[in-house]
């Protein structure tokens, strides 16, 4: 039988720290990624895409915002944006897969879709924004941003700088989850939960409505992964493996680990929130909830043993 993987592309995939994020740019970024998916295409792997969407959603607010400031358009609410960069950046994702595909001779469809992701009107990432969007400012442009627009920014914890951060709330339920393990098991490439998914919510009356906020994409495709029974979840940022005692002299790799380790080196706080800590919850929640295997690491390991940290059952 073979196997299916949901692999979360992360923001260095579509666009890097030192670039402004043309199209150009983040073209490149999104064909050399795709390029590290040969591996596993060739080997019969069925395969789900999640992205994310920081660095774009971000920019599209600060255009609407311009747009409000200089021309009097109409701002858009955060969860319109989100939609927006789904669309976007699942077209730029399909497109530059399948100039790769085409390249190494594979033949599959690949299905985009604009995906809603349902939270609890009430949880409490609404009172404590956490999730960063947009580019990073100096404290100087933070801070008067921050007195304009009545934003919160958090500094970065690599101090590259300043960003915009906006609430972050727990995905609950992806409508079309089903839709998605039939497309993905016929053998189709699906790209969906684009941007942690477009946040929604049920009222009293049960009316599905939008709300401002933008989910983690590594939990959002965790939470996919377990709804279609995927073989193994796959988490790509910018370094090959998770560290303990990062960047200190007793630093050390981690390759295969538990559950139960990996929880206890986030209980000791040995993963930066805003940045690693997110991505191993996510791996945590998918063994938990039945997951197999959980790998986070660079885009050049997929497919190559001994690829990434691996966290298992046990």
């Amino acid at each position: 039988m073979k196997k299916l993987s949901v692999i979360a592309f992360g923001g260095n995939a579509l666009l890097k720290g030192d670039q402004v994020g043309t199209i150009d740019e983040q073209e490149q970024n999104v064909y050399e990624t795709c390029q590290h998916l040969v591996a596993l295409l060739k080997s019969g792997y069925d395969i789900v895409i999640g992205h994310g969407n920081g660095p774009q959603v971000g920019n599209v607010l600060l255009q609407h915002e311009a747009g409000n400031r200089i021309y009097g358009l109409p701002k858009q609410p955060i969860d319109f944006c989100v939609a927006e960069t789904q669309g976007s950046i699942g077209f730029m994702i399909e497109q530059q897969l399948r100039n790769v595909m085409e390249e190494h001779g594979i033949k599959r469809n690949i299905v985009t879709i604009v995906t809603q992701v349902m939270v609890d009107k009430a949880d409490p990432a609404f009172q404590n924004p956490t999730k960063p969007v947009g580019p990073f400012y100096s404290k100087e442009e933070a801070d008067e941003l921050k007195k304009e627009n009545n934003w919160v920014f958090h500094e970065d914890p690599r101090k590259r700088g300043w960003r915009r951060v906006v609430a972050s709330p727990k995905p609950l339920d992806i409508p079309n989850w089903d839709a998605v393990e039939k497309l993905a098991r016929d053998g189709n490439i699906v790209i969906t939960v684009g941007g942690g998914g477009i946040p929604a919510y049920r009222d009293e009356k049960g009316k599905i409505i939008g709300i401002d906020a933008v989910i983690d994409k590594d939990l959002a495709s965790s939470l996919l992964a377990n709804k279609i029974k995927a073989d193994e979840f796959c988490i790509l940022t910018d370094v090959p493996n998770v560290f303990i005692n990062f960047h200190k002299p007793e630093e050390q790799k981690l390759e295969r680990v538990t559950v139960a380790e990996v929880n206890r080196h986030l209980k000791d706080g040995q993963f930066t929130e805003g940045s690693m800590a997110p991505k191993v919850r996510a791996c945590i929640e998918f063994v938990e909830h039945g997951g197999k295997e959980a790998i986070i690491t660079q885009a050049e390991q997929l497919g190559k043993e001994g690829k990434g940290t691996v966290i298992h059952g046990g």
